[in-house]
């Protein structure tokens, strides 16, 4: 029984239910045919949304550690009939088994704090550097810096300049912070 796989912080929980889809929608640069890094997905309630944009010549790469979050991808993807979703089951601060430079965007919806939290952030933006295609998108969403519940406690929310900071230093450059809910925020780079 020592091969019991320990739940990743934050799995099973998700904050679609606390965005504006249509603000999120607009502010990506994505499009029928994009090719999607859903990056600590948990059960991939991003991945199917997202599905629906990139369309069948499009590809969403469902990637989590999170192995029971996987299988109800899964059994969403089979019910639904839904050809455009691969899962991964891969540890981000280590290498994933996507080509590189084969990417079009990098979703990471509110997991950059839990990153960051537990020192793997470094690791898992120089995978996402190498992922992505040369003019790339990285996409984070991240609970602002105000009290909650919902999300987790202030003390490890990353405000917009903290994100800025984390991410640059990696080789991607800031193009807009947009307001996406009540709570969150989506900040984009572009890869250099």
């Amino acid at each position: 029984m020592d091969n019991i796989q320990k739940m990743p912080k934050g799995a099973g929980k998700s904050s679609f239910e606390l965005i504006d889809s249509d603000k999120l929608r607009s502010a990506l640069p994505i499009k029928p045919g994009s090719v999607v890094i859903d990056l600590a997905c948990g059960k991939g309630i991003y991945s199917m949304f997202l599905s629906k944009i990139v369309g069948q010549t499009g590809l969403i790469y469902a990637v989590d550690l999170w192995k029971e979050g996987l299988l109800s991808l899964e059994e969403q993807i089979e019910k639904k009939n839904i050809t455009n979703i691969m899962t991964l089951l891969a540890d981000a601060g280590k290498q994933i088994d996507i080509d590189d430079y084969s990417s079009d965007i990098c979703l990471m919806a509110t997991v950059l704090h839990d990153f960051e939290e537990g020192g793997q952030a470094d690791t898992v933006l120089k995978e996402i550097k190498t992922l992505l295609n040369p003019k790339g998108c990285l996409a984070i969403i991240e609970f602002k810096k105000i009290e909650g519940p919902p999300g987790p406690p202030i003390n490890i929310r990353l405000s917009e300049a903290q994100v800025e900071k984390i991410v640059t230093k990696h080789g991607f450059v800031k193009k807009e912070t947009v307001d996406i809910g009540e709570y969150t925020y989506l900040t984009t780079f572009l890869s250099t």
